[in-house]
């Protein structure tokens, strides 16, 4: 169910930065996982989970984004980012914020969280980034 809202998409070259906001106010003060999906708008690919956030603060990240992009919640104004830098035009795509259940693995160290796609409880419209070359 949509009912969380995003904002910060739009255009930009190759290399350049963009900043995603989600308010989250629904949430306030539950132990949920949030994140950042992003889809092909033709919807040819299936959804890919590119960051996460758990309620303790571990974060996650999908290995084409990795070191280029950066969660992260403000719990004094429910607000979840995800800023975007070195953008290239594969990171072309619907991005949508979203709130679920988590996956959880402690058989390593440190443990590895991440939202769980198949287990979201709300979810917002997405919005558009295009990054030309």
């Amino acid at each position: 169910q949509e009912q969380l809202m995003e904002s910060g998409g739009g255009s930009v070259q190759a290399g350049g930065s963009l900043r995603l906001s989600c308010t989250v106010s629904k949430y306030a003060g539950t132990r949920i996982c949030m994140g950042w999906f992003r889809q092909d708008p033709e919807q040819a690919r299936a959804r890919e989970l590119i960051a996460s956030i758990d309620p303790d603060g571990r974060t996650s990240y999908g290995d084409s984004v990795k070191g280029r992009f950066t969660i992260s919640k403000d719990n004094a104004k429910n607000i979840l980012t995800l800023q975007m830098d070195n953008l290239k035009p594969e990171d072309s795509a619907k991005y949508t914020c979203a709130a679920g259940g988590c996956l959880i693995d402690c058989s390593r160290r440190p443990c590895y969280s991440a939202l769980r796609l198949e287990a979201l409880d709300a979810w917002g419209q997405g919005t558009l980034v295009s990054v030309s070359s």
